[in-house]
């Protein structure tokens, strides 16, 4: 847009005060997932938050081109971060040339940000067995339904594979795991804990690992 009146809202005056209350240093917890189990349980019970485990992956493939999108957490311990898809996706594809990704949870109604840089490896096919029998019956079957960042013709081509899935395994009836679906754990390298502040003076601070697999911790300027 080049006309000021067509602009919706004056997105240069949109802006909110975010809190008196910092985070120190004194207060965090010797690990960074120990720190993130803190803020998460917070997020998940008094947060306001729609989804507290959503995240924005962001990836980028051999040749730099990036791309980030929201998948849902579904563990963490401190081996890392796992969230499942499909092998055949546009984020498995760019983590299969360049392992080195970005997980950023914006928890803004708290006035908050985790974000996790690391590198992702595939979890076992156990592993992914145990979470996928999880799962409700009809995610089972979209798993095979989809072909997932794939270009397809019509929405009528999804709801088709799907109700002939349904038809072939009818509720109750276990699914088999597809070959070509599993999870991704994140083995954080650093996490940075961002809390938002008055004035835009922002409390960053950032767990960097050390080659002995302990961590330090710096602040960053806001």
């Amino acid at each position: 847009m080049t006309d000021r009146d067509d602009v919706p809202f004056d997105l240069a005056s949109m802006r909110k005060q975010y809190r008196a209350e910092g985070l120190s240093e004194t207060e965090l917890a010797a690990s960074p997932v120990e720190q993130f189990a803190r803020w998460f349980r917070q997020a998940a019970t008094d947060g306001g938050l729609f989804e507290p485990n959503a995240m924005i992956v962001s990836t980028a493939d051999a040749e730099g081109r990036t791309s980030a999108r929201t998948v849902l957490l579904k563990h963490f311990d401190e081996q890392g971060f796992v969230f499942y898809t499909n092998y055949d996706s546009r984020k498995a594809r760019d983590l299969a040339e360049n392992p080195y990704v970005s997980l950023l949870f914006p928890w803004h109604p708290m006035a908050r940000q985790v974000i996790v840089a690391g590198v992702a490896r595939r979890t076992g096919r156990d592993e992914t067995a145990a979470y996928f029998r999880t799962r409700p019956h009809g995610s089972q079957l979209g798993a095979w339904a989809s072909a997932q960042s794939s270009v397809i013709s019509t929405r009528a081509d999804i709801d088709a594979a799907y109700a002939e899935l349904a038809a072939r395994y009818p509720e109750g009836e276990q699914v088999p795991v597809p070959p070509h679906w599993g999870g991704f754990r994140v083995a954080p390298q650093t996490v940075e804990f961002w809390q938002g502040r008055e004035n835009r003076l922002h409390d960053r601070l950032r767990y960097v690992e050390q080659a002995d697999g302990s961590w330090r911790v710096e602040r960053l300027s806001p």
